[in-house]
């Protein structure tokens, strides 16, 4: 790097208060950001890199968070010495962020309109003719078909992709000279994922603009970043050029990021197994009503005549784009929601039991949900959690012999029997999906439906999450559905996988024929963006 760094992060440290213990998060890290270069700032959840982005600009709740040590040097002055009024004009103006979940920084009471509008006001002074006419062309920038129907819509109206791009145009609405974006990507597809690396990249490119960019996957960073910095436990273990940090990286902690890609395969393949769960036709139509009698004037197909068939000690991969209707099917498999068709179950329609009839069968049907924190009561225990089922399925057991499951399942998922009194904030993403997953094997079932249960987790996590899933399947013969957009995580789990496009299939065949030998343009779209995180064909993907 030559000349000044237009960021320079130096010996800087970043402690917490709690319970009049201080706790430090960020120990001592320097780095430099050049003018026109994209810097990543790559770990594991609790490494410390996402406070050491929002110590930047200073959003750090204060005064709980302090900075025991270090500057920030931003155009070679202290962003740490500067008081409100000065920190004001540089937040929005020369330093912008984008945020890792676009649904919860945008405001859900106001159009898109308003909010980039708000921005230019704030910022640029300027009038509501000129502001429109400026979103309007920050809206084309970031991609945005039809700018013009967009400006009235609210947040819930756009599609996840369509969210990130609004959050991008307001990072961009005052021509910022650093960028921060923090995580911007993991809650999107992968298709989407790499239209909007590409976007990144592109805007930086003629804009330039600087960016530090925070993630930990590795995939992403290579196809973005200059230099890389690497985080654990709140320092920099290792940092250099991209190149450099993949070809041969000096850390054990780095080699192991590298190596955290789910691996493996799942288990041969038994044509003549028993099939578990089998579905004919199944239909799930939501009805579009208008007028003031609420007449049914079309529907929303969202899954649409679809066949699926599960076998006892195998997986059956579903894998698609957000809105495609892969988990609209498996709930309507686990009977979760009405649908058409014939859903057969250990070899009875169970489609048309009724909720009482339906009740026995809820053992054998279990479901591991995609955000573990979300599906998990904070206000229960992790024993009362797992033991919530046995009560209602097996209410002759004992309160010892509750225990005793509860304690035996623990084990098998590689959690601390020791622990189940604990809560689930007490625990951390990793072992809350493995507390998910007790709470579903608890009852010993025979099939059951995963609805993106890796996609929120680390990729060293993922990857031992999958060795789990994989390693109960063998033992007690499940048969899974495993539903994702993460084709890298299908592919180490799954015998056959069914593509899913506006709820129907696109292409179904064998896992190795599917990742091997694409036959439809859509599925070599996905395995290209999740591969090789480049851009969809041009009309495969629309947003």
């Amino acid at each position: 790097m030559t000349g000044k760094p237009l960021l320079s992060v130096q010996d800087l440290s970043v402690a917490f208060m709690q319970g009049g213990r201080t706790q430090t998060a960020v120990d001592r890290i320097s780095f430099d950001i050049a003018k026109g270069e994209t810097v990543a700032l790559v770990g594991e959840s609790g490494s410390g890199k996402s406070v050491s982005a929002l110590s930047v600009l200073r959003l750090l709740p204060y005064p709980a968070a302090s900075h025991p040590s270090g500057k920030i040097l931003f155009q070679s002055d202290d962003l740490l010495a500067k008081n409100e009024n000065e920190l004001r004009r540089v937040r929005g103006n020369k330093i912008t962020m984008i945020f890792q979940e676009p649904m919860t920084s945008l405001n859900p009471l106001h159009t898109i309109e308003q909010q980039i509008i708000e921005i230019l006001k704030l910022h640029q002074g300027m009038g509501d003719k000129k502001a429109r006419a400026r979103t309007l062309d920050l809206l084309k920038e970031v991609g945005i078909r039809d700018p013009e129907k967009r400006l009235g819509a609210y947040p819930h109206q756009l599609s996840g992709g369509q969210r990130q791009r609004v959050m991008i145009a307001m990072a961009l609405a005052n021509e910022p000279e650093l960028l921060i974006a923090d995580e911007p990507t993991t809650a999107l597809d992968v298709t989407v994922q790499a239209q909007i690396l590409e976007l990144l990249a592109e805007l930086k490119a003629r804009k330039g603009m600087s960016m530090l960019f925070i993630t930990h996957d590795l995939g992403i960073v290579r196809k973005i970043a200059d230099r890389v910095c690497v985080m654990t436990k709140g320092k920099i273990v290792e940092a250099g050029p991209t190149q450099e940090i993949f070809t041969n990286p000096q850390h054990e902690y780095t080699r192991h990021l590298l190596a955290a890609e789910p691996k493996g395969k799942p288990p041969q393949a038994n044509p003549d197994a028993k099939t578990v769960m089998a579905g004919d036709d199944i239909k799930v139509w939501f009805p579009i009503k208008q007028g003031f009698f609420r007449k049914v004037v079309d529907h929303v197909k969202a899954v649409d005549g679809i066949d699926v068939t599960v076998r006892a000690g195998q997986t059956l991969g579903v894998v698609g784009e957000s809105g495609s209707g892969k988990t609209t099917l498996g709930l309507a498999l686990a009977r979760m929601i009405s649908s058409q068709g014939r859903i057969n179950f250990d070899g009875r329609d169970i489609n048309a039991l009724s909720f009482n009839d339906m009740r026995p069968l809820r053992s054998e049907l279990q479901i591991v949900f995609q955000d573990p924190y979300g599906s998990l009561s904070p206000r229960m225990s992790i024993s009362e959690i797992i033991e919530e089922g046995l009560k209602i399925h097996e209410p002759k057991l004992s309160a010892d012999e509750r225990d005793r499951r509860v304690v035996d399942v623990l084990q098998e998922v590689g959690i601390d029997s020791e622990t189940r009194f604990r809560y689930p904030h007490e625990f951390s993403g990793g072992q809350r999906q493995r507390i998910a997953i007790a709470r579903a094997m608890v009852l010993k079932p025979r099939f059951v439906m995963l609805d993106e249960p890796t996609s929120a987790l680390d990729m060293s996590v993922q990857a031992q999450v999958v060795d789990l899933l994989r390693s109960l399947q063998s033992k007690h013969d499940l048969a899974y559905l495993f539903i994702s957009h993460d084709l890298k995580v299908v592919r180490a789990l799954a015998n056959d996988v069914i593509v899913m496009r506006n709820g129907k299939i696109v292409e179904a065949g064998p896992s190795r024929q599917i990742f091997e030998e694409p036959r439809s343009d859509y599925t070599r779209a996905l395995i290209s963006a999740a591969f090789r995180i480049e851009t969809a064909p041009a009309g495969v993907v629309s947003e």
